[in-house]
């Protein structure tokens, strides 16, 4: 089977020859930086790393609703919007062509591959947690939501139509294998908004734009860090079909979400924290995850990108180990 035979035989609980290896989102920086001090090519590139490793490609391809040029936050964190006006002020960089052009130019580079399978394609959306904050700040978008609920609305609608267009526009030219909406709504102790803002200001917009992915069969998941648990029944009502990465150190319990959701998509889950111990830890953590590995609907990945505290040596050791078990799951 070809990487991208397996990939969507899991999302759609069908048992592949063995379970894809991707990384959703691969290294750090001085990850990369650490294992080139220990062995790793000099020079090697993002894809060159996969085939080193021996990895399945996951490409991903952005849509975000801010183009190159929009002027950039202060800080990290900080507002580039404060009210209406500030956002009419930028709104010439948002939700321009050129975002949709230049994806399409990345859509047609891989659609070759694609096409023979080689590769597994990610779309990513902004969502509609995710946008706002990345203009009005953190502070100033949770305030928002009660200080400035239409220009929350304004933003949010605007995004939906955009996202409508990359949809229409891509599609024709490749349908990816998953769509991923940035929102990291959660943190590790629970969602940082509550059910009805979510259903306010969310769902409306999730329920125009997913039905028109859905059309072309497929599947939509949410990218949120933290304990994303509680939210489950918010995303499903909402249309959303799964959730990455499920970070272990904020409680995330996979094995729990199958047991109460037996439907929903997964990807992620293994405890980055582990890959710098032993061997026989990290062969703990994926015989926690063997079982759900084995349900369906799930892809094994790391529940974050791999930090720079692992060596290159347990990296290998950690691939060895991921290769074992995403053919034992299938058995």
């Amino acid at each position: 089977m070809t990487p991208r035979e397996r990939f969507l035989g899991v999302l759609n609980f069908r048992k592949p020859d063995r379970l894809p290896m991707v990384e959703w989102a691969a290294w750090w920086d001085r990850t990369v930086e650490r294992w080139k001090g220990e062995g790793l090519p000099e020079g090697i590139t993002w894809g060159e790393s996969l085939d080193y490793f021996g990895l399945d490609w996951l490409v991903c391809i952005r849509a975000a609703g801010r183009s190159a040029e929009c002027p950039r936050p202060a800080a990290h964190g900080a507002a580039i919007v404060t009210d209406e006006k500030t956002y009419e002020g930028i709104r010439p960089y948002l939700y321009t062509d050129s975002i949709i052009e230049n994806l399409k130019k990345s859509a047609l580079e891989i659609q070759a591959r694609h096409e023979r399978g080689e590769v597994i394609v990610r779309l990513w959306l902004d969502g509609f947690f995710w946008f706002p904050r990345t203009l009005l700040g953190i502070e100033g978008h949770l305030y928002a939501f009660y200080d400035q609920p239409g220009l929350m609305r304004r933003m949010n609608d605007e995004l939906a139509d955009f996202n409508l267009r990359v949809v229409e526009e891509l599609f024709p030219i490749l349908t990816p294998d998953m769509v991923g909406f940035a929102e990291d709504m959660s943190y590790n102790h629970g969602p940082m908004l509550s059910y009805g803002l979510f259903r306010e200001f969310l769902t409306p917009c999730y329920q125009r734009v997913i039905p028109q992915i859905k059309k072309h069969g497929v599947k939509v998941l949410v990218d949120s860090d933290g304990d994303v648990t509680p939210m489950i029944p918010w995303m499903t009502e909402a249309g959303i079909e799964g959730v990455y990465p499920l970070e272990r150190q904020a409680g995330v319990d996979v094995a729990g979400i199958r047991r109460e959701y037996p439907e929903f998509l997964m990807m992620g889950g293994y405890d980055k924290m582990v890959m710098s111990r032993r061997e026989k830890d990290m062969r703990a953590e994926f015989e926690r995850l063997l079982p759900v590995m084995r349900s369906g609907g799930y892809i094994p990945s790391v529940d974050h990108q791999t930090p720079p505290e692992v060596s290159l040596e347990n990296y290998r050791i950690y691939l060895s180990l991921f290769r074992e078990y995403c053919e034992k799951a299938v058995r």
